[in-house]
């Protein structure tokens, strides 16, 4: 286990206990910053790399049931239950349909799907006992409107819907709640690194004309997660400044 120092001590906080998997960069970073700033105790299960001040760090690879359960383990020792999880971790092996390998698939599934139903299953134990929970799955607008070069990501990201529908159909009635965030085009280093051409024709297709920063993704998941929505569950909530309208 690595942590970075907080800003105070855990033990001085008195917010939910928060779970954002891959917070070490982009949006899975802005989503624990947000977290951090409300005043939450904040973990992540991660690979490596910096964390944002205030979070703490746990690393397991999601593709590994064990190490999931240790990582868990870890958090509720020394934080506490957790009582609202981020599934965010993801990958992409971005590759034509025809060239693309089983292996090239099959880890993007195992990541992004997988991996998520590794961490969802192991956090609502805790929440299936408190009665009490907030389950929100990072999406993506391709995962409803596909991708060329991208069957193995958009699949893995559609999944999700069906997740959490299932789970909200499965715990609804234990006061847990699960939804899909599925942002469009945002200010990363993965969209930095386009072309000049790529990026201005994806901006045409946005009516907003714009990537949305981070940060804007983050307040939308942290109003899934407030008590203010208890009654938004099994929904799919896109962030892509009308790319998808709503589809």
């Amino acid at each position: 286990m690595t942590t970075t120092p907080a800003t105070q001590s855990i033990a001085d906080t008195t917010g939910r206990v928060v779970v954002v998997t891959g917070a070490a960069r982009g949006i899975g970073r802005a989503i624990a910053e947000r977290f951090v700033a409300d005043g939450d105790r904040v973990a992540t299960i991660y690979r490596g790399g910096d964390l944002p001040k205030g979070v703490e760090g746990y690393v397991a690879d999601v593709t590994d049931t064990a190490a999931v359960d240790a990582a868990f383990t870890a958090i509720e020792a020394d934080l506490g239950p957790v009582e609202v999880l981020v599934a965010n971790a993801g990958v992409t092996k971005d590759q034509l349909l025809m060239r693309m390998s089983d292996e090239e698939f099959e880890s993007v599934v195992d990541v992004n799907l997988t991996g998520t139903f590794r961490c969802v299953r192991r956090v609502s134990k805790g929440m299936i006992r408190a009665r009490k929970g907030r389950i929100v799955l990072l999406g993506s607008i391709v995962g409803m409107s596909g991708g060329p070069g991208q069957v193995n990501y958009s699949s893995s990201k559609a999944a999700l819907v069906g997740m959490a529908r299932s789970i909200t159909r499965e715990l609804g009635a234990r006061g847990i709640t699960a939804n899909v965030v599925a942002p469009g085009y945002v200010e990363t280093d993965m969209t930095a690194a386009l072309s000049e051409d790529l990026r201005s024709g994806y901006l045409k297709t946005i009516p907003a004309r714009r990537f949305a920063a981070p940060d804007e993704v983050a307040a939308v998941v942290a109003f899934v997660a407030s008590e203010a929505a208890g009654y938004v569950s099994g929904a799919v909530i896109p962030v892509d400044g009308g790319l998808g309208m709503g589809h």
